[in-house]
């Protein structure tokens, strides 16, 4: 008896986290910008939240004495080290009055991101609902959405009353959501809207969450970079945050350090505890020199912090003003190294990605359109102010010539 040969198998090119993930929303802007730049045309970004300022120079300097150290080469220690751990427990007692245990409450983590893609592994399992504000940063969600968990929206109310608002759409999504949520994501101040909120807002939200046994996950990157004589809180403030609460924060736009790759997660000893065991299997922690430098920042003078904070400053006040001379009025952020900024209403048809590509064609300004935020985001741009005053003046020129044209033809273009 001859048998047959077993058919193989067709190759599997749909893969099904990869189906779970839409295309990139801000893929058409960022490949018309690198045409435009590859074709010699000066483009002025605002449209990554990349920042541009350099580290300061104590934090590199200790960098390199520790890499000359060829001890430090070796794999370093998932968690982080221990010196790096003290220290942004040092910090959180300075800054928020908040005693965290640096072995149990304190993680080190490859950037903010990271830590929150890891813990959404971590903790989600398939059907698991997570409720996130919208518009937010993308891995809010899809960290969540990679780990098959169900995501329910917040909207995001813009009005004055911002937490009777939130809370009653907190209160509503728990009512409704089968099965009841798992945790909550909240993002203070605000990337993209730049939204900050008062500790008796996270009062409200730890109270709420103690009840209803439901985990806060709260991304605090922006702490260090607002404008006025309120320094955003911390959740972890609130007595009894912790049973329910963890907290991201970063090195990147504190001390200008983006391309370093350090952040960290503080708080909940069990979501911290989770957060270490995938890690474990993932990564052996970032380069230790970097972990090093990343505790002399922590550790030593804070002068660099308020130097950016107030170069930040600078550039929203030129932002702000430049732009309203040449017709655009933006509001005017309390916090973060960004704008949220109505597409003006001749070209609200546009929506916020036609009327981004339109205005890096016409004026070479590139912004980043708030549909790739979340479907509430449409009708905003977020602006990043990661061009010097000089530049953000230029472009403000530019917009105002791009204004006064009307560019009727391109809008036909860009609609068709």
């Amino acid at each position: 008896m001859t048998h047959q040969p077993q058919k193989a198998r067709p190759m599997q090119t749909e893969f099904h986290r990869i189906k779970r993930l839409p295309p990139y929303v801000f893929a058409e802007v960022n490949a018309m910008k690198a045409a435009a730049r590859a074709a010699g045309e000066d483009i002025i970004d605002f449209g990554m939240g990349n920042p541009d300022l350099p580290t300061p120079q104590h934090i590199v300097d200790k960098l390199i004495e520790t890499v000359r150290n060829p001890r430090t080469h070796r794999y370093s220690v998932s968690r982080g080290i221990p010196g790096l751990r003290r220290a942004l427990a040092g910090y959180y007692g300075r800054r928020f009055g908040v005693d965290l245990d640096s072995e149990n409450e304190v993680i080190v983590t490859l950037g903010s991101k990271e830590g929150l893609a890891n813990l959404a592994s971590a903790i989600s399992a398939p059907g698991d609902v997570i409720l996130v504000p919208n518009p937010s940063y993308p891995i809010h969600q899809f960290g969540f959405i990679i780990a098959d968990a169900t995501i329910r929206h917040l909207p995001s109310p813009m009005e004055e009353d911002f937490t009777d608002s939130f809370m009653r759409a907190l209160d509503n999504a728990m009512r409704h959501s089968v099965p009841a949520p798992m945790a909550v994501v909240l993002n203070f101040p605000s990337n993209p809207t730049a939204k900050v909120v008062d500790l008796d807002f996270y009062r409200e939200v730890v109270s709420f969450c103690r009840k209803h046994e439901l985990y806060v996950l709260s991304d605090l990157a922006y702490s260090e970079i607002y404008f006025n004589d309120n320094p955003p809180p911390s959740i972890l403030e609130v007595p009894g945050a912790k049973d329910v609460a963890v907290e991201f924060t970063s090195m990147s736009k504190t001390y200008s350090m983006p391309g370093w790759r350090i952040g960290f997660a503080a708080g909940n000893p069990r979501l911290i505890a989770a957060l270490g065991r995938i890690k474990s299997y993932l990564d052996y922690g970032a380069f230790t020199p970097i972990q090093v430098a990343a505790a002399a920042a922590l550790n030593g003078p804070q002068d660099c912090v308020a130097e950016a904070r107030s170069i930040y400053k600078c550039r929203r006040d030129v932002l702000v003003q430049s732009f309203a001379q040449a017709g655009w009025d933006i509001p005017s952020p309390e916090a973060t190294m960004f704008a949220w900024v109505p597409v003006p209403e001749e070209y609200a048809h546009l929506g916020s990605n036609g009327f981004a590509k339109l205005l890096l064609r016409e004026a070479g300004v590139a912004v980043a359109p708030g549909i790739g935020f979340g479907e509430y985001g449409e009708g905003y741009v977020r602006i990043a102010l990661v061009e010097n005053e000089q530049r953000i003046r230029q472009a403000a020129r530019a917009v105002r010539r791009f204004f006064s044209a009307g560019a009727d033809e391109e809008v036909e273009a860009v609609t068709a």
